[in-house]
């Protein structure tokens, strides 16, 4: 899974082959087989993998806020953070997974639904006493949330020079002033 993840992160999937997961992992193709169906069927273990533990120590790291602005200043910096530190996973979850097939994309909107579905419970616990959030859709907030992070992130990863921090402060003054 490491030498795979590597690997689809450096090369991308297209450009990733069995052989080249196994050379890196030093093991046989037959072993690799025991494991997973596919190069996608790795693909897709990779990105449930690496993307849940990724949302997982967002969410986490999130719940420790004090109120709802915190809590998604918590989340959308722990995730930009998280992807400019751990970016191989990042790149496999936020750049490469897009558009592979529908068996990745469904494993690609569960992990990011779990977090869009956090944003979403915060703002509809937010609207009956926050003017900020009373007049957002929860749902549409939440994806939006998800949509914008993930892609200023993915631009940053494929454009170096950018510091996470202030990206992060920039998106948590848009989505949590």
């Amino acid at each position: 899974m490491h030498a795979a993840l590597d690997l689809f992160a450096d090369l991308g999937y297209e450009e990733t082959s069995v052989g080249t997961i196994v050379a890196r992992a030093k093991m046989s193709k037959s072993a690799f087989y025991e494991y997973f169906n596919s190069k996608e069927h790795c693909f897709r273990e990779v990105l449930a993998d690496e993307g849940g533990a990724l949302i997982h120590d967002v969410l986490t790291e999130a719940a420790t806020g004090h109120d709802h602005h915190e809590r998604l200043r918590l989340g959308i910096t722990r995730f930009v953070r998280t992807c400019f530190a751990r970016s191989a996973a990042a790149r496999v979850l936020i750049v490469e997974s897009v558009g592979l097939s529908a068996a990745v994309d469904k494993v690609r909107r569960e992990v990011q639904g779990r977090l869009a579905d956090a944003v979403t419970e915060e703002v509809r616990h937010a609207q009956a006493h926050d003017p900020f959030y009373a007049d957002k859709d929860p749902e549409v907030f939440g994806r939006a949330v998800v949509g914008a992070v993930n892609d200023a992130v993915s631009y940053y990863l494929t454009h170096p020079g950018a510091d996470a921090g202030s990206l992060a402060a920039n998106l948590c003054r848009i989505f949590a002033p």
